[in-house]
């Protein structure tokens, strides 16, 4: 009993300094976002906190821009998550195949995700230039098709952010799916080869099933990303036009960080803090058979 309740001890020592830094830098910021939603609070009157119980919620529930916002969030995750997870999983089937020069293959794909999404942002602006002089439309001009206003009309906004995540993340993805091939033991593929197995066969009756837990991480990673979205949105269309691409935490930016109202966008923040916790819940539950593998 002394002996566990030893080494009990050594282990929450060990384990301390991670509970302190998660206590300081995500359970306490939470916990005082939960309080500051229920006060009307400007960052400029810093002691004129006042409590105003849900009036926060309340008024958000009749705020047309952040019931849009939810809609853009909605509708880019919808781009973003299938892209990122299908792109990644195609060139991960590719580049696990020996051939020469597939580590340059692999590292050319993952290096969009070490440049600053500023620099990344900066660089599609210039490339969805609404001017004939953005490669963009130089391409649709060439190919005999009308130049288009990627990021002032609204139908294509949120498509043109959507393309530049997708580009800066997939090769992300496509590093986490050739760990999971990795895992695959060869014994099965020589197993399916010897029974005369197509390829086709191979690839959907053994490598993408046991795929499944990988995606499944894949999935829910990229699902929560696309919730906290905010860096090519604020540098390329401002959240414009109108309020076509703005999103949930750049809607919370705005009230927080320029209106200086930080009781509605704490509420704000608290809604997509329990958005990522139910969508995250449900994923778990639907991919729980798949957690075991």
């Amino acid at each position: 009993m002394r002996k566990k309740l030893r080494e009990n001890l050594i282990a929450y020592t060990f384990c301390a300094p991670a509970y302190i830094v998660f206590t300081v830098f995500l359970f306490i910021p939470i916990v005082w976002v939960v309080i500051l939603s229920f006060k009307e609070f400007s960052i400029i009157t810093f002691n004129s906190a006042e409590f105003v119980g849900l009036k926060n919620y309340t008024k958000l529930l009749k705020d047309q821009v952040f019931l849009r916002s939810i809609l853009n969030t909605l509708y880019f995750t919808i781009l973003y998550v299938p892209g990122n997870t299908i792109l990644g999983l195609i060139f991960a089937l590719l580049l696990n195949k020996p051939f020469k020069g597939r580590n340059f293959f692999r590292l050319a794909l993952f290096i969009p995700n070490i440049i600053s999404m500023v620099v990344v942002s900066i660089i599609w602006s210039l490339i969805f230039s609404s001017s004939t002089t953005g490669i963009a439309n130089k391409l649709l001009v060439t190919l005999h098709l009308k130049p288009i206003e990627w990021l002032s009309d609204y139908r294509y906004a949120l498509i043109a952010v959507g393309i530049v995540l997708i580009w800066s993340g997939f090769g992300y993805r496509m590093l986490i799916f050739l760990a999971g091939l990795q895992n695959i033991p060869d014994e099965l593929y020589e197993a399916a080869a010897l029974d005369g197995a197509s390829k086709w066969q191979i690839t959907f009756k053994i490598t993408l099933p046991l795929l499944r837990p990988t995606t499944f991480f894949v999935i829910t990673t990229s699902l929560i990303n696309s919730f906290q979205v905010f860096t090519p949105i604020y540098i390329m269309t401002g959240g414009g036009p109108g309020y076509s691409t703005t999103t949930i935490v750049n809607y919370l930016y705005t009230k927080g960080f320029s209106e200086f109202q930080m009781g509605y966008a704490s509420a704000i923040s608290v809604i997509l803090l329990i958005i990522i916790m139910v969508l995250t819940f449900i994923q778990r539950k639907i991919g729980r058979e798949d957690l075991i593998f």
